[in-house]
């Protein structure tokens, strides 16, 4: 089968399966993720090397097929058979891969992706920054998308999204989208970042914050009028205030944590968990900015911050372990399950 014929193949399969990534490496069979499971596509041949090579040649512009070569590993987007990807390859011991993640096509609503309508207050602020994080491939993307998608329907706004690549395709409802594409659109995250502040920009969502320019000038943003949506590979609400502080050297630290205990509007970690009738559910954990946690930033106790959320839930913040005890006493979940995603066990166990 040429490579053409096998990438429709499993692009109509991971569709098919409700699947969400595709595997191609040299040597081996392709696989799918669905559920969260690999699954090895053991009848399909191994790849060869001259099949990786024309997967390129398919995937890729002639511009990124070079800057692969020489870089050794590239991020990408492909729409290809109505349907869109996030792709990045790479070598691994002098042999070609290929991860594709699929990009659904319909953007999916808070309730059809079992997520709180608490996160319905943000997508109504008219400035501050908000973050969903999480470990990658847990729906972060697809969580800021929804929130994207909610301004685009409710709001006349100018909405600029910078992506590396761009994932999610929005359609101008009442919003104006202007999606920007580093390496494509733009020459990297500060330069486009740099932009805004011209571009008579409402709402800016920001793929992923790599460095501390991007981080800096996403906070003064914030301050300055914008709401400003992103994401961040991090566990807690706690330890992405740290990360982003840590970020920066020590004589601009202060002004950071004043700026960010300014500006924060809230964070949402989230997690997939596989569900006991198939399929992944989020279980998650919200922490909303209040005078509270304010100080905690400035006063350098971020250590606090967890505890405020547990004894918070009244102001509409969740503990990530109240909310995997919830899935679990709802049926949703094995018990097994929870104790594998929380990030404190010992204190799951006194709840559960």
């Amino acid at each position: 089968m040429d490579q053409g014929k096998l990438l429709d193949q499993l692009i109509d399969t991971v569709v098919k399966e409700g699947g969400s990534d595709i595997h191609l490496s040299e040597d081996r069979s392709p696989a799918i993720r669905v559920s969260g499971i690999l699954v090895p596509l053991v009848k399909l041949a191994p790849m060869t090397r001259e099949q990786m090579e024309g997967l390129l040649s398919l995937l890729m512009t002639p511009e990124n097929k070079k800057n692969f070569f020489e870089l050794k590993e590239i991020d990408f987007g492909i729409s290809k058979n109505n349907a869109r990807f996030r792709g990045n390859a790479f070598y691994r011991l002098g042999k070609i891969s290929i991860a594709l993640r699929l990009i659904p096509s319909k953007i999916r609503t808070l309730k059809e992706l079992n997520l709180p309508e608490i996160l319905e207050f943000f997508a109504k602020k008219q400035q501050g920054f908000f973050l969903v994080v999480g470990p990658t491939g847990h729906g972060k993307s697809t969580t800021l998308a929804t929130l994207i998608d909610m301004i685009n329907s409710d709001r006349l706004e100018h909405i600029v999204t910078i992506e590396d690549p761009v994932e999610y395709i929005f359609e101008p409802k009442k919003s104006i989208i202007d999606q920007r594409e580093v390496k494509v659109d733009t020459v990297g995250f500060h330069r486009a970042l740099k932009s805004i502040f011209r571009q008579d920009v409402d709402v800016l969502m920001i793929g992923e914050m790599r460095d501390p320019e991007t981080i800096a000038t996403a906070v003064t943003a914030a301050e300055t009028g914008h709401l400003v949506l992103s994401t961040l590979h991090t566990n807690t609400a706690a330890q992405t205030i740290d990360r982003i502080i840590d970020s920066f050297p020590a004589d601009q630290q202060d002004q950071i944590r004043v700026q960010l205990a300014a500006s924060l509007a809230g964070i949402f970690s989230q997690r997939l968990v596989p569900r006991i009738s198939g399929g992944l559910i989020p279980a998650y954990e919200i922490l909303l900015n209040n005078s509270a946690v304010a100080n905690l930033i400035r006063d350098k106790r971020t250590h606090e911050i967890n505890t405020v959320i547990e004894t918070s839930s009244g102001d509409g913040m969740v503990d990530l372990n109240r909310s995997l005890a919830n899935l679990v006493q709802n049926g949703e979940i094995t018990v097994e399950n929870a104790y594998l995603f929380s990030t404190n066990p010992k204190m799951l166990e006194k709840i559960i």
